[in-house]
């Protein structure tokens, strides 16, 4: 996290002095290696420390300073579009104060209890442990609960990476992977990234556009504040499922109104005043639904499904698919638009479908479990309790019993 925020303090200082292109990509490339660095770090860490009770709340704050970061950047965006000639350099520099509260939180943090214990430092992690509990609280038994964990994964000489893609690990691998891949065919990294072209496509101006896009990503911060609050009462797969059900029926009504309007006219940049607010509060609701579900949850879940050795390789893997499909999505998303139209809503919509029916069927509930008890989670799934039984007989053997 560290290294994250001072790469990020780097990129943005050099893209807010920039006096070329060549500045601007050096700062561009600087900003996307410490968004890196801590979008594996931070979530992981936040489950590692969090309590088992409230590991969903604390997990998701990640998302909700995500949204929070997203709202301020939109609205400085918005105030700093009317500035000729250095109003882009405002908006571009302003990424340095949340970098430099990242750097110099990070100084002020120790490592993860498991980490710790993981690298051979016990009495680091014991004393990490207490501070987090608080120094009343009994941890004795939390404490070794880890120890055994971390025992039990240092029991395999073999690497992270080696050990996520052999066929005891193939449960972990399924929804360390499927998560992130659903994750981007929800349709909403489009919606939020795109959005000022798609209030301006439904009959917007610039500038209001741009207050469309405000009011978005003011109702995804209200949406993810409420999950962060019910995540720990009603579980990971009510959510999912309630919020992929709701973007699918918005995301289909959005399809509807676009196909009266772009349908029949040939692409024209008009729409009645009617459809451009039903168009925006059906973008609003979608949002709602995303950020009640899939958006923090894609963070929850990579971060909390692992065991202890390999949880960050798994991690990795999740953010590395993420980023990547996001990437080509982002290329493609234009010509998709004028190609498929209205249409492309009903693709996505008919990709919600097929991931909530995954969810509802494959993911098991994580809710309250501790880290270090996941494994019964697995032994408890009617499909994927097969594999956990070959991971022991596997783990049996390697013990020589």
């Amino acid at each position: 996290m560290l290294i994250g925020g001072m790469l990020f303090l780097a990129g943005s200082i050099i893209n807010a002095a920039a006096v070329n292109i060549a500045m601007l990509i050096i700062g561009r490339m600087l900003l996307g290696f410490g968004l890196g660095f801590t979008l594996q770090a931070a979530p992981v860490y936040l489950s590692e420390t969090a309590p088992a009770r409230w590991r969903g709340a604390f997990t998701s704050a990640y998302n909700a300073f995500l949204v929070i970061g997203i709202l301020s950047a939109t609205i400085t965006n918005y105030f700093t579009n009317r500035i000729p000639v250095w109003g882009w350099r405002v908006s571009l520099g302003l990424a340095a104060v949340p970098s430099a509260i990242v750097v110099v939180g990070a100084l002020f943090i120790s490592d993860t209890p498991s980490s710790l214990v993981l690298r051979g430092h016990p009495d680091r992690a014991r004393a990490a442990l207490q501070r987090n509990r608080g120094l009343d609280a009994d941890i004795d038994s939390e404490f070794r609960d880890i120890v055994n964990a971390v025992n039990e994964a240092q029991r395999n000489d073999k690497g992270a990476f080696r050990r996520l893609f052999s066929k005891e690990y193939r449960h972990y691998l399924a929804i360390g992977v499927a998560i992130p891949v659903f994750f981007e065919f929800t349709g909403m990294i489009v919606i939020g990234i795109f959005s000022p072209l798609l209030f301006r496509t439904v009959g917007f101006n610039s500038q209001k556009a741009i207050l469309g896009s405000v009011i978005n990503s003011a109702t995804n911060l209200v949406a993810t504040l409420l999950s962060s609050l019910v995540m720990d009462h009603t579980g990971r797969r009510f959510l999912f499922i309630i919020g992929g059900l709701g973007m699918m029926v918005c995301e289909v009504a959005i399809s509807w109104i676009m196909a009266d309007h772009l349908g029949k006219h040939e692409g024209v940049t008009t729409m009645p005043r009617s459809y451009a607010i039903g168009v925006l509060v059906l973008i609003c609701l979608c949002t709602f639904s995303f950020g009640l579900s899939w958006a923090p949850l894609r963070w929850v879940v990579p971060s909390e499904i692992y065991p202890v050795e390999v949880r960050s390789a798994g991690q990795a893997l999740s953010i590395s698919i993420q980023l990547s499909i996001s990437f080509v999505e982002l290329q493609v998303f234009i010509a998709l638009l004028c190609a498929m139209k209205y249409a492309v809503f009903l693709f996505y919509a008919s990709c919600l479908l097929v991931m909530t029916i995954f969810v509802a069927v494959f993911l098991p509930e994580t809710r309250g479990v501790p880290l270090e008890a996941m494994r019964s989670v697995w032994e408890g799934h009617w499909y994927w309790r097969r594999f956990t039984k070959d991971a022991k007989l596997n783990s049996n053997q390697d013990s020589g019993l």
